[in-house]
């Protein structure tokens, strides 16, 4: 079940899925889906499940279809390592699109060369990009024009019960003059971040938004 915000005077949609949906223009964000990072920890021994890797993949494609986005932006680390397997899946997916523009804000884990994102069918803009309302980075920035749509940070809160229970889930995070969406990958972890008044925390739990503040 997605949630509703207004930033800016535009309404934005916070979907379960990691992404967030602007409407009224078609146009999809997604921040951190580290494809690729899967892949990298296997062969260097760390035991990750392979299914994990595909299922990121049918996660982003199911979500295109869902969505129907006319642009698509991934604001920065799309490709976590070199190249391997999940780089030609995830080409083979947005092929899927030939309709829909899809945009890379650089993101330092972003080091393919600028080729391979072009031969992908990516407009790449590694110094961020102004849209609308809103400038896009992959790092939080702290001098900038609008309203800022970013990622990096892997945003997470940790919701306390009775006793000691605790239970951390990943979440969206708006400032005043700042949003930053949860990473869309999994195995990327999550960063606690302490929340003001002035902040909006919505998180992401058994396929819902839940605003907490």
């Amino acid at each position: 079940m997605k949630e509703l915000i207004s930033i800016s005077g535009e309404e934005l949609w916070l979907l379960p899925e990691r992404a967030m949906y602007w409407p009224d223009k078609r146009r999809l964000f997604i921040a951190d889906t580290h494809f690729g990072k899967i892949s990298h920890f296997r062969k260097n021994g760390i035991k990750l499940p392979e299914e994990a890797a595909k299922e990121n993949l049918l996660r982003l494609e199911r979500l295109l279809y869902a969505t129907q986005a006319k642009e698509v932006y991934f604001l920065g680390d799309l490709f976590h390592s070199e190249l391997n397997h999940e780089w030609l899946g995830f080409k083979q997916v947005i092929a899927l699109f030939p309709s829909t523009e899809f945009h890379l804000i650089g993101g330092n884990h972003d080091i393919l060369d600028e080729m391979s994102y072009y031969r992908a069918r990516l407009k790449y803009h590694p110094e961020g990009l102004k849209l609308g309302p809103f400038y896009l980075s992959h790092e939080p920035m702290q001098e900038f024009e609008g309203y800022n749509l970013c990622g990096h940070i892997h945003p997470g809160v940790r919701l306390k019960g009775a006793g000691r229970q605790s239970l951390r889930l990943a979440c969206y995070f708006f400032s005043p003059n700042q949003g930053i969406l949860p990473a869309f990958g999994e195995f990327t972890g999550t960063f606690n971040l302490k929340v003001k008044k002035e902040d909006r925390v919505f998180v992401i739990a058994e396929n819902r938004v839940i605003q907490i503040n």
